[in-house]
Order: C-alpha cells, then sequence, then structure tokens
C-alpha cells in the first residue's frame, strides 16, 4: 500500500504545493500528474508484483501452480491482468487528487489508457523477470534500488533536462522517462505523444517479457 498508494501520492500533493524545481510548467501539477501516473506504473507493476511474485516461489506456490497445465506465458498474462486491474483505482484516485490541486485534463484520461497498458506490460516483464531468476531476498532489494534510481531519473518529479547532459540521455533509454514522457504528451492540452519515447517504451514492453517468459522459474 505504501509503494503502489502512499508514494505516488504523496510525491504528487508534495511537489504540487512547495516549489523545489522548476518544471517549466505554468502550473507544476500539469507537469506532475502524468509522472506520478507513470511512478504508479512502476511502483505496482515492478516492485509490488516483483516482490508478491518473489515471495511466492520461494514459499513454494508458484512450483506448485508449475504442476498444473498452467504456462509461464499464462502465468505472465495473469499477473499483467492482475496489475492492469490495480492500476485502474491507482488512476482514479490520482486524477482526483490531481484534479484537487488544480489539474483539469481529466478528459484525456482515455487518451493515456493504451500508454499505461504498454508501460504495465515493461515493468511487469522486469519485475516478473527479477521473481524468476533470483532469490525472494535480492528480488525484494534489487526491486526497491531500480525504483529509487528510475524515479530520480523517470522525468516524474523534476524534468530530465535538470540532470547533466550524460545522465539526461541515460535516462531516456530507460523505461520510466519514456513512459512518464509518453504520458505527458497524451495528457497535455495540445500535445502529441513523442514517437521517440514510445518507441522506447514499446522495446522494453516486448523485450522483458519475451525475457521472462525463457527464463522464469517455477522455484528457487
Amino acid at each position: 500500500m505504501l509503494v503502489t498508494v502512499g508514494i505516488p501520492a504523496g510525491v504528487l500533493a508534495f511537489f504540487s504545493k512547495v516549489d523545489v524545481v522548476d518544471t517549466g510548467y505554468q502550473n507544476s501539477v500539469d507537469f506532475l500528474v502524468p509522472g506520478v501516473l507513470a511512478l504508479a506504473v512502476m511502483s505496482t507493476a515492478m516492485v509490488s508484483l516483483g516482490i508478491a511474485t518473489g515471495f511466492e516461489r520461494r514459499y513454494g506456490v508458484l512450483k506448485r501452480l508449475g504442476s498444473t497445465p498452467l504456462g509461464r506465458g499464462e502465468l505472465v498474462a495473469a499477473k499483467i491482468l492482475t496489475v492492469l486491474m490495480i492500476e485502474a483505482a491507482q488512476v482514479a484516485l490520482l486524477s482526483g487528487i490531481g484534479m484537487a490541486l488544480g489539474w483539469s485534463e481529466l478528459a484525456r484520461i482515455p487518451v493515456a489508457l493504451p500508454v499505461v497498458a504498454l508501460g504495465t506490460i515493461a515493468f511487469a516483464g522486469i519485475g516478473l523477470l527479477m521473481a524468476g531468476t533470483l532469490r525472494a531476498e535480492l528480488t525484494l532489494a534489487l526491486a526497491n534500488g531500480v525504483y529509487l534510481v528510475l524515479l530520480l531519473l523517470g522525468d516524474m518529479a523534476f524534468p530530465l533536462n535538470r540532470l547533466p547532459r550524460a545522465i539526461e540521455a541515460v535516462a531516456n533509454a530507460l523505461p520510466a522517462a519514456a513512459l512518464a514522457d509518453c504520458l505527458r504528451g497524451a495528457l497535455g492540452e495540445g500535445a502529441s505523444i513523442p514517437l521517440g519515447a514510445l518507441g522506447v517504451l514499446a522495446g522494453w514492453a516486448v523485450v522483458m517479457p519475451l525475457l521472462t517468459v525463457r527464463l522464469f522459474r517455477w522455484e528457487e
């Protein structure tokens, strides 16, 4: 609950009210809402899903599932669908908080939903790859560590152009910044989804689930 709800909502409320970094937007909440939605996707699809699946694997739950006709592909698909259901509630909650803080682009949420789905596939692939190849404790540590790094390099709470150019280039190749940029394009008035960021996000959404299906192991 802290990762999936508390942190995204706290980041949105705090940075909307505290002028820490110049976002380049007249109303900072217009920059923050898409970024925080991306953060919520990362929280649920990578961290929460990865850690939960890792410990299911540790406790033998996945081993028992592996003895059934359920295959790795079906498991990955089922996990991603479960995450999408949770994210529907997250989008509703964060959109409501955003509106209370002055955000006015709620009507564009349907445009952003395919981007959310694509980002979910990418991050769920990362989370399940960790859970299916590493020990549960290492998945726990690595998922939280990657989460913090991507929070800083994800164009979510502050613009990437405030970072050194070399770090900005690396960040732009990561799925967090690509998702945030695509959501900002989908939700911004008169904006459009940047094709470069969409290509990066689509690449992660294809490669990570395929690697997961190939490398996932039912038990440690």
